[in-house]
């Protein structure tokens, strides 16, 4: 079980007042202490309800988000993540924007030793949009460059 000092930094879990940002909010992103810094093992969050509008008209897009990562010494607490993908509800950037940014947020946020993001976006005007976006340390170098290449051959294959 995790003791209090433990938790200290998680404030949003269980919290009944929390509110609801639908301004972009990186800074409602918490974290908690990885008991196994010591293994190489990968956290998958899987995001189907991502909003977020254009740029240019301010029509909602909608996306399915999928992040995973291998942690190091800091985790991303699920309850601010959901907050922080949340907050993009009105912020108005292009796909491509938003999984880079969702990326460097938590690389900044963490420190992982690997980080990925996908986005599968709906359909407008007839076209849809996968963007892709990672990051590694020195030694995950390898992971990223495959993961890149796997990239490729999945969406040539859609």
């Amino acid at each position: 079980m995790r003791t209090d000092k433990e938790l200290q930094g998680v404030t949003l879990l269980g919290n009944q007042h929390v509110q609801y940002s639908d301004q972009y909010n990186p800074n409602v992103l918490e974290t908690f202490e990885n008991k196994h810094p010591e293994n190489e093992y990968v956290v998958t969050f899987d995001c189907p309800e991502f909003t977020t509008l254009c740029p240019k008209t301010g029509q909602p897009d909608f996306g399915h988000i999928f992040i995973s990562y291998i942690p190091r010494e800091r985790m991303v607490e699920s309850k601010s993540l959901k907050l922080y993908l949340f907050s993009f509800r009105n912020h108005g950037d292009f796909h491509e924007d938003c999984v880079n940014i969702i990326m460097k947020d938590l690389v900044r946020l963490m420190d992982p030793k690997y980080l990925e993001v996908t986005g599968y976006f709906m359909p407008r005007g007839g076209i849809s949009i996968y963007p892709f976006a990672n990051y590694a340390d020195k030694d995950h170098e390898a992971l990223k460059e495959q993961r890149l290449r796997e990239q490729f051959a999945l969406n040539i294959k859609h």
